[in-house]
């Protein structure tokens, strides 16, 4: 393969301010969008390479006068269509080179990875100042001891709900749903001082409908909150309290199966002429039906039926609806298992499914957040039609668990894994998350659900074999890249993974085992986050990828934030850092975060002392 010359580093294009004069046009509208490149790149002509209606055009870009380190180009795009890609064609003394939202290409690339701008989308702009906090409700606060789980309450394969003294250890042999712990909403709303003091202004909350686990992913009733949390009202109060703080909420569904004890599924074993039947798959009826990954507790809910459609989502009452209505009003969804929802062998409604639920929320509540659980490839589910996000696991955190401790992959079913203990090399994480990145409009990009870790991975305490410094620099790079943070509760003050229990252990409230120095980290960098314009809608571009470390800015046309990374048990050595490829004039004054260094752009380069293990964040000073 050959090597692409070290000039076009420096040609830049994104989806930011700086690039695009509307990251968010209307159809018909004319958009002007600009290329930056070095001084000394030798290109003669640049031309903007569109598709309307399928068929090629180029435009020929006009230059701006330059502003040292930088030359610039612009062209009016009209926004003809729904989707209008594009890609830059550079017309140079050493050949015909292109650039798409993947980076440069000595070759003509495929539209798949091209620029994107979506005509009339309506982003729900909040996203922008917004980090999350996730609740796994059982363990985050018992507030009314009295709704506590019961052994007498119900059978759940044989044995009752336990409820356990907080904080402690259950016994190996207790199934692992029955396992409760006492907490509920009154829990949440007692401790949100906490959450507003932490930063965050926005709670993801794990299912909180009728059902008889701790996770309640196994819903029987998706019309009422499972009482052992508090009941309808709780979540009504709950509510109100986030309103007085200015706060906002997902709840998360599941759409993709039910519950074994569900209503419908019982009608559905009981009759098979019930309308019910045709919600679910059965091979033999009653006993041999489609289960989500084949689990009987879980059969999985069968979208040819038109009736359940209406139900789930299509109907004025469907449960899509209702919870974003008062007195709940929650902001919006996280759909379990979005990657399987409607899909089930020759019947393949994934998309249509999608789009159903999509124009639901929507009409009920415009500004909803719709985010969609996906490990994998999502960015089919990602143009604008589909999901707002998905929980980024595949676009940001694996490819960053992989270059800090090592690659392991599994999959249901499968009895091994396949590892390594050699972490991935800076350019496969860049790589990675660079080909996320250019596969879906920036627009949607902005919206994508960044997190470290969940009720479903390890905790990132755990990821990292209890290293702080490899800890805060994952918390630094969560914070600061394209998107929407999440913190799992706990994780600031440095919970790790328990016996049984995993990353799903109660929230300590005992301040004196909190790690004080961590919590104050996080807090300095959700405030950076949430009063940052760069941070919240800045364009992304990497800067340096060495063996052990990376550095990449966002950038408005006004801010600039700089984050570097390094992951190596030895410091970088004292060296300079090159950023004129990334238009950062000389003389331009950046200040450190958490130090309060400060240093200058020279000769094209940033002097930086030796790095430790960790991240650092440099904020550019205004003149």
């Amino acid at each position: 393969m050959p090597h692409l010359p070290a000039w076009l580093q420096s040609v830049h294009h994104d989806g930011s301010d700086g690039f695009v004069s509307n990251p968010y046009p209307r159809l018909g509208e004319r958009v002007r969008i600009r290329l930056r490149a070095g001084m000394d790149a030798p290109i003669r002509r640049v031309f903007v390479r569109t598709a309307p209606d399928g068929e090629q055009a180029f435009t020929l870009m006009t230059p701006e006068e330059a502003t040292p380190p930088s030359r610039w180009w612009q062209a009016e795009l009209p926004i003809n269509q729904p989707l209008v890609h594009y890609r830059f064609t550079l017309e140079a003394e050493d050949g015909v080179w292109w650039l798409n939202a993947a980076g440069p290409s000595y070759f003509d690339p495929l539209d798949s990875a091209d620029f994107k701008l979506l005509a009339d989308y309506d982003a729900p702009a909040w996203l922008h100042e917004t980090v999350f906090y996730q609740i796994f409700p059982d363990r985050f606060a018992n507030g009314d001891p009295d709704n506590d789980p019961q052994p007498h309450e119900y059978e759940y394969r044989g044995h009752g709900p336990q409820t356990f003294p907080w904080g402690t250890l259950p016994p190996d042999d207790t199934p692992f749903p029955l396992v409760f712990f006492g907490g509920d909403l009154q829990g949440i709303v007692q401790h949100l001082d906490y959450v507003e003091q932490l930063g965050v202004n926005a709670l993801y909350l794990n299912p909180i409908f009728s059902a008889p686990s701790n996770h309640k992913y196994d819903v029987i009733d998706y019309e009422h909150v499972d009482r052992h949390f508090g009941g309808d009202a709780a979540l009504a109060s709950l509510r109100a309290a986030l309103d007085q703080r200015q706060m906002r909420y997902l709840l998360d569904i599941v759409p993709n199966h039910c519950g074994y004890w569900h209503p419908w599924f019982q009608q559905a074993r009981a009759d098979a002429a019930a309308p019910e039947a045709a919600f679910f798959t059965f091979s033999q009826h009653p006993e041999q039906y489609a289960a989500w990954l084949g689990v009987w507790v879980l059969p999985k809910l069968n979208y040819g039926s038109a009736e359940l459609r209406r139900r789930i989502y299509g109907g004025e009452d469907a449960v899509f609806r209702r919870w974003l209505q008062p007195p709940f009003s929650a902001d919006g969804w996280r759909v379990d298992v979005a990657n399987m929802l409607g899909r089930q062998g020759a019947s393949q409604l994934g998309v249509d499914v999608a789009r159903g639920i999509r124009q639901a929320v929507k009409e009920t509540r415009p500004d909803a957040y719709l985010l969609g659980e996906n490990f994998f490839d999502a960015t089919s589910q990602l143009q604008g039609d589909q999901f707002d996000g998905v929980m980024n696991y595949s676009g940001f955190s694996k490819p960053l668990r992989h270059w800090l401790q090592g690659y392991r992959q599994g999959a249901w079913g499968m009895d091994d894994s396949i590892s390594s203990p050699q972490p991935f090399p800076t350019a496969a994480l860049a790589a990675g998350w660079q080909s996320r990145l250019a596969a879906i409009p920036w627009a949607v990009a902005l919206q994508q659900f960044n997190l470290l870790a969940s009720h479903d991975t390890p905790r990132i305490q755990t990821q990292v074999g209890d290293n702080e410094a490899l800890h805060r620099l994952a918390a630094a790079l969560l914070l600061t890249f394209p998107g929407v943070p999440s913190l799992y509760y706990g994780d600031e003050i440095g919970l790790s993974d328990l016996p049984q229990l995993g990353s799903r252990g109660c929230m300590v409230w005992e301040e004196r085992r909190w790690n004080r120095g961590l919590l104050d980290f996080y807090r300095t960098l959700i405030h950076l986050r949430r009063s940052s314009e760069a941070l919240q809608r800045g364009g992304f571009q990497l800067l340096a990828v060495e063996r052990d470390s990376i550095a990449y800015q966002r950038a408005t046309a006004s801010q600039r934030v700089l984050v570097i990374a390094h992951r190596g048990q030895q410091p970088r050595p004292a060296s300079p850092l090159p950023v004129a490829h990334g238009g950062i004039p000389d003389g331009a004054r950046f200040t450190e975060l958490w130090s309060g260094a400060e240093a200058a752009v020279v000769g094209g380069a940033l002097p930086l002392a030796e790095h430790p293990q960790g991240a650092t964040v440099w904020v550019m000073r205004n003149a």
